[in-house]
């Protein structure tokens, strides 16, 4: 199908979720997670000759993005059934209001109809996306890069028999079989049949859906990540911080790319740091971007460099971090406004002054006091899932679960009342 009759058929299919109860969804979802675990060897099968085909392409950091195991399938379909788990967004009423001439004003939230989500090679975000339309009524329309096709079409497949299992209509979930940038611009000029737009992946993909698309769009992912490690910092917990949002995963959006540390204690714990990221590392090391006062003390240690002028606005998706020293709190914040994307900012303190601040300062969808940037997760924040990471204000900010993709309209009734 081409991608403009794979957009009409997913808006034909569109009532059918936003009528569908919640019993039905759920074990709609249910299904899904079942079909899942029950095709694994299938998907394994696909997945294998995405990561074959890659090979040489992208770098291994990306390809672990790439590659699933029966383990991440297994999380995938738990990420699913926690979707089920989780209140209905549908139908709540948000606000009731009776006016004077005896109507009754009901705000309730409702679905947004079809979100087209864009993304790159992750799969997992197949199973997450498709969960989270379903619970909240919509349909989905996913188009994957080429490099991880195979993955999200026999994931898709899955989860399509899970559908039909339960009496839905299995055009609610909807893979564009077009992996060329032509197919991305059709989704973001295809006024009228795309709800909500939403670009997960690099600073390009989103970049170019932000500035181009004609359609609802949200502004995702790109994290240039700060931890400040203030002078009261205790620093075997900065340590711990730091080595987690740098190098559990380095190439996902909340990884931290930027360490500033306070200059009070710099020379004690950047060798500290140095000795932990680089020393203790036998694979993986990570180089790290030194600002001049940071390479006054670290320069010449092995993978110590000095910063360039754009590494402290890079999402490197590496083993690779910028640091700077900064004279106060203030400083920091400063820093963060100005390079910052807007996604997730730490400070490591035993001042709660200190902290009181730089929560009040530095204006990122989710700010951290003493812990690693790598929790800013739906499932972390109980949402279960999330379709992405929302850095922008409207309509939804930080990680965006069953809430984020509803919207509400007015229901009012009256017994013939007139103006």
């Amino acid at each position: 199908m081409t991608t403009r009759e794979i957009l009409l058929s997913a808006n034909a299919a569109k009532k059918a979720a936003a009528l569908a109860d919640t019993a039905t969804k759920n074990a709609a979802l249910s299904a899904m997670a079942d079909e899942l675990i029950e095709r694994s060897d299938e998907i394994l099968k696909a997945n294998a000759a995405d990561v074959e085909a890659a090979a040489g392409k992208i770098s291994e950091v990306m390809t672990d993005r790439l590659r699933l195991d029966k383990k991440r399938i297994e999380g995938m379909a738990d990420g699913i059934r926690q979707v089920a788990s989780l209140p209905d967004p549908v139908g709540v009423v948000l606000d009731t209001v009776t006016r004077p001439s005896g109507i009754v004003v009901r705000k309730v939230s409702v679905p947004l109809g079809v979100v087209a989500i864009i993304y790159e090679s992750r799969p997992n975000v197949t199973s997450d996306a498709a969960a989270l339309c379903i619970k909240s009524g919509n349909a989905c329309v996913l188009r994957i890069g080429r490099e991880a096709y195979n993955s999200a079409k026999a994931i898709v497949d899955a989860m399509r028999e899970g559908l039909k299992k339960c009496g839905l209509d299995e055009r609610l979930i909807n893979l564009i079989d077009d992996t060329s940038r032509r197919s991305a611009n059709e989704i973001m000029e295809a006024s009228g049949l795309v709800d909500l737009l939403i670009p997960r992946g690099g600073a390009g993909l989103i970049a170019a859906c932000v500035q181009n698309a004609r359609v609802p769009c949200i502004q995702t992912g790109t994290g240039i990540c700060h931890v400040y490690v203030d002078r009261s910092a205790g620093l075997d917990m900065a340590l711990n911080i730091v080595e987690n949002a740098k190098t559990s995963r380095p190439s996902v959006c909340n990884a931290m790319e930027v360490c500033l540390v306070h200059e009070d204690i710099a020379d004690k714990f950047l060798p500290m740091l140095w000795e932990r990221l680089v020393v203790g590392r036998k694979e993986n090391p990570v180089v790290m971007k030194l600002d001049r006062k940071a390479y006054g003390i670290l320069g010449g240690r092995k993978c110590c460099l000095p910063a360039g002028g754009a590494d402290f606005d890079t999402e490197f998706l590496d083993y690779v971090m910028a640091v700077k020293v900064v004279a106060s709190v203030e400083e920091a914040a400063e820093h963060i406004a100005v390079h910052s994307t807007a996604h997730s900012d730490c400070i490591v303190t035993d001042d709660a002054a200190a902290a009181e601040y730089f929560i009040g300062a530095v204006d990122s969808a989710a700010v951290y006091v003493n812990a690693s940037t790598r929790f800013t997760d739906g499932g972390e924040f109980g949402l279960g899932c999330e379709m992405g990471i929302s850095t922008q204000k409207l309509h939804a900010r930080g990680p965006m679960g069953l809430k984020e993709l509803t919207t509400y309209k007015y229901v009012v009734r009256g017994d013939g009342q007139i103006r």
